[in-house]
């Protein structure tokens, strides 16, 4: 049977099909760009061939994923200061912005201003909307529309599927998907305090605290992704990037802001950040809590200054047939003038000759000479002047500062006192002292410390905007490094406090956010629930009081319950069992274990013929289940889960509470349904 030619569904697709052709021939046109006598040399066309290659994979349309997902019609033109909208003019709203042969638009881009009110009109404030029309799809294809007449509270028209309802089945639909493969973008389901976050401005700092499934990490990248396109140019010029827990976390990530048509945002781990040395060794809790304590920065203060000695002979400058002398007392003054201006030590050595050429030439004016500049720069290379600059103030390399305060105990002792109490500074102390940085095994947090050694000499290179996820678990050390990636620009720093794992577990945003260096950042929580269904958050919200204590729980706004279970097995194989039952669901199905247990399920796994991924690896429709460490299990989200041992992931942990804290977080990565396999008892606090 023939479709009507006025059928709305039938005209959205014939938009959706003349759309695509748009983006095609948009991208042809970039393709058949011939740019060999536009350059005036081969690094001018490397560039341009690379801004070309890019511009091209952000116009690719990728086929299962809908160029559009809603629709806006305008009651009537805005005012004169509102350029865009005119009086029944309609916007299509999608992740990219399309336009004809002609330059008119197809599909406006979704942080464009005038695609606001998709994110934001409600009933009660339609910003000037008429009709809000969200679409459903099917590997790409539109198969049902919704609608939303703001200007008439109780209509709302649903098509393609059974029924019709005052809520947006289509949105509650799409929250709930099943997810295979890595991350998606929200950019069609971004709630209203989402998108508060989201649109806010390039200079100001924000930070998220929100529980599990209430999409702060989706929120932080679609802010980068909003920044880029509001702040082009400003950020093209400073940079952008976004940091994670660690590689799997970041691979699950990769895909959503190319998705979204930006392709150059670096991605990377603290650890990436401060990579000047290899890392060979680990330390002890004892030993990690004091080096990622902020107090390490002054002992690395003063350690590095004092290097810089008082000079206590003359400098004697032999040019031609003339001597000029700057004697000592004025070469210690020049010392404290820019020890008192509180300048990088690298950048106060490097103006230390000019200064003492300077005071040369002063002499020679004075004598009736009159030198220049260049006179000034040869001074400054004098033989006589070098020798004094390496006496007063020698170069320090930061690596060889480090290890010397961790293995010289005397060395330490002078520069701590007052900082560090002896227990604290035996606690870093090197066992066996170390002289070599090539051979020291350095550990990650002796990585952080280098590099903070690293910015007293030379200033950190500062982005336009870094977005910071699971920023929980970071020490102030760490915060530090970051924060010095941003001095000059702003950051958006997502994270829940209940899900902290690590000793230096943060323990409050503000003491955080002023390690970070930005103390005036402005603290936003989410505690509605996406992905979490309510029997899984409320279940693993009982550990809430004994983690937390008054932290606000998350509310699941899920209409579907989601599957859950505690499970008394066995052994391995009932285990396997488990995984086998939710394999049956479409999905995605993470197995979740104590590090420690981990081995064993993957030989009962092989065993039992059922293929599994290891974290971070991409899901297919051949093998969809994930064998998930705990300690690697944070970030990531998988449509079925089922727990293994929750007494085991507590115990694997150095205390109790963090324990409890690496439990919360394994039994939220569920966003369908939550299996829990026990054998022994369950840990006293989920009764």
């Amino acid at each position: 049977m023939s479709t009507p030619v006025d059928d709305p569904l039938s005209r959205e697709r014939s938009h959706l099909s003349a759309s695509r052709s748009a983006l095609r021939a948009m991208r042809e046109d970039v393709e058949a760009l011939d740019i060999t006598d536009v350059t005036a040399n081969w690094v001018n066309a490397e560039v341009l061939a690379r801004q070309i290659e890019e511009r091209i994979k952000a116009l690719a349309d990728l086929s299962d994923t809908p160029l559009f997902f809603g629709r806006l019609d305008y009651l009537h033109a805005p005012g004169a200061e509102q350029a865009e909208g005119a009086d029944g003019e309609r916007f299509y709203i999608g992740r990219r912005h399309v336009h004809d042969h002609d330059g008119d638009p197809m599909v406006i881009d979704w942080r464009a201003p005038v695609s606001q009110p998709f994110y934001r009109a409600s009933k009660k404030d339609p910003m000037d909307v008429a009709l809000r029309r969200r679409f459903g799809y099917t590997r790409g294809d539109i198969t049902a529309y919704e609608d939303e007449h703001l200007s008439d509270p109780a209509a709302v028209t649903l098509s393609g599927s059974a029924g019709a309802a005052r809520t947006s089945k289509l949105l509650q639909q799409e929250i709930e998907r099943p997810r295979v493969g890595p991350m998606r973008d929200i950019v069609a389901t971004i709630q209203p305090e989402q998108d508060e976050i989201v649109r806010s401005g390039l200079s100001g700092t924000v930070c998220v605290q929100g529980g599990p499934g209430t999409g702060k990490t989706a929120v932080g990248l679609h802010r980068v992704a909003y920044l880029l396109y509001a702040h082009r140019e400003r950020l093209a010029r400073t940079g952008t990037l976004v940091i994670g827990p660690n590689r799997a976390f970041l691979h699950y990530i990769e895909q959503v802001l190319p998705a979204l048509g930006e392709l150059t945002v670096r991605q990377a781990t603290v650890d990436d950040l401060v990579a000047h040395v290899e890392i060979k060794g680990t330390d002890d809790a004892t030993a990690a809590v004091v080096k990622g304590d902020a107090r390490l920065a002054r002992v690395l203060r003063r350690a590095l200054y004092s290097h810089v000695t008082m000079p206590t002979e003359p400098v004697v400058v032999v040019r031609g047939s003339r001597r000029w002398r700057i004697p000592a007392y004025e070469l210690e003054e020049l010392v404290r003038e820019l020890l008192d201006r509180d300048i990088r030590y690298g950048a106060a050595r490097e103006a230390l000759p000019q200064r003492i050429a300077h005071a040369v030439l002063v002499q020679m004016e004075r004598s009736g000479e009159a030198p220049d500049d260049r006179v000034q720069d040869a001074v400054a290379r004098n033989s006589a002047v070098k020798a004094a600059v390496k006496a007063v103030w020698p170069a320090v390399d930061p690596a060889k500062l480090v290890l010397r305060l961790l293995s010289d105990a005397e060395f330490l002792a002078v520069h701590a006192e007052g900082i560090l109490d002896e227990d604290e500074q035996k606690a870093i102390l090197r066992a066996k002292p170390e002289r070599s940085v090539k051979s020291a095994k350095w550990s990650a947090a002796d990585a952080v410390l280098i590099d903070e050694a690293t910015d007293l000499i030379q200033r950190t290179h500062s982005l336009g905007h870094v977005v910071l996820d699971e920023a929980q678990d970071l020490s102030p050390m760490q915060y530090r490094a970051v924060g010095r990636r941003c001095t000059t620009g702003s950051a958006t720093v997502l994270g829940d406090l209940a899900q902290g794992t690590t000793p230096w577990a943060t323990r409050g945003w503000q003491e955080a956010l002023t390690h970070l260096g930005k103390p005036e950042a402005l603290v936003e929580e989410l505690t509605a629930g996406f992905r979490v269904p309510t029997d899984v958050i409320t279940y693993a919200s009982r550990l809430l009081p004994h983690i937390a204590p008054g932290l606000t729980p998350v509310v699941s706004i899920r209409e579907n319950p989601g599957h859950f279970e505690v499970r008394p097995v066995a052994g391995p194989k009932d285990v396997v069992e488990a995984c086998r039952e939710l394999l049956r669901h479409e999905g995605s199905t993470g197995l979740i274990a104590a590090d420690t247990r981990v081995p064993e399920l993957a030989e009962a796994l092989t065993e039992a013929g059922i293929p599994y991924l290891g974290p971070g690896e991409e899901t297919t429709a051949d093998t969809r289940l994930t064998l998930v460490p705990a300690s690697l299990a944070k970030g990531l989200e998988y449509d079925y889960v089922v727990l293994d041992e929750p007494q085991a992931v507590v115990d694997g942990e150095p205390d109790e509470r963090t324990g409890l804290r690496r439990l919360y977080v394994t039994l939220t990565r569920a966003v369908s349904g939550l299996t829990v396999t026990h054998t022994a008892p369950l840990p006293t606090q989920l009764a």
